[in-house]
């Protein structure tokens, strides 16, 4: 098993807030806004004044689709550009990820490889070295590979509980969300380059 960094893995988190403040950045960052209502304006029909202004006893409306009326229009509703977008400084975001790595690494849960080989891009592969490695194959899985390759994905495609990411895309949603965090020796240079080389 290879010698984990104590900047990266070993952190002492005293509190939450920042995982919690950049996984819900990564939510809401994920976000889509498609949904969109239509305002009194836009409802077909309602062109016809339902009934005259004055005598009738009843309240005065001009139009079937105000949006108190059944069929109306909706008010203040989604337009579909709203922007739910969260900004946090790569700094913010690099310490969320060596403290939710720390995290993880503190309660057992990151586990080193040697290496990642597969030959012919069989599932089977990817079964054997994760059960060789004493990982639960039933768990949920993030894998840290250095590369990902053509035969790296055709043998982890097929895994539901697995996903594989490249050291730069680490994130604390992905790594808050797994069983076990699987990191291939490799991968580890590039982990700390990414997430320390520059404060050096």
């Amino acid at each position: 098993m290879a010698t984990l960094n104590k900047d990266i893995f070993g952190l002492t988190v005293e509190n939450h807030e920042l995982v919690k403040l950049a996984y819900d950045a990564y939510l809401a960052n994920s976000r889509s806004s498609h949904a969109k209502t239509l305002k009194r304006g836009e409802v077909r029909g309602g062109g016809k004044k339902p009934w005259k202004q004055k005598g009738t006893g009843r309240a005065r409306f001009g139009s079937t689709r105000n949006p108190i009326w059944r069929h109306g229009g909706v008010a203040f509703g989604r337009t579909g550009n709203e922007n739910f977008t969260k900004k946090i400084s790569r700094s913010s975001k690099q310490l969320a990820v060596r403290q939710a790595l720390s995290m993880k690494n503190a309660d057992k849960a990151v586990v080193t490889i040697a290496d990642f080989a597969i030959k012919d891009g069989k599932t089977k592969e990817t079964i054997k070295i994760l059960l060789d490695n004493k990982v639960d194959v039933n768990a949920n899985i993030l894998l840290v590979v250095p590369e990902k390759d053509e035969l790296t994905l055709r043998a982890t495609n097929n895994i539901a509980n697995l996903k594989v990411v490249r050291p730069t895309y680490l994130n604390t949603f992905d790594i808050m969300n797994a069983d076990v965090i699987v990191i291939v020796e490799k991968a580890l240079p590039a982990i700390e380059s990414w997430l320390i080389g520059e404060e050096r």
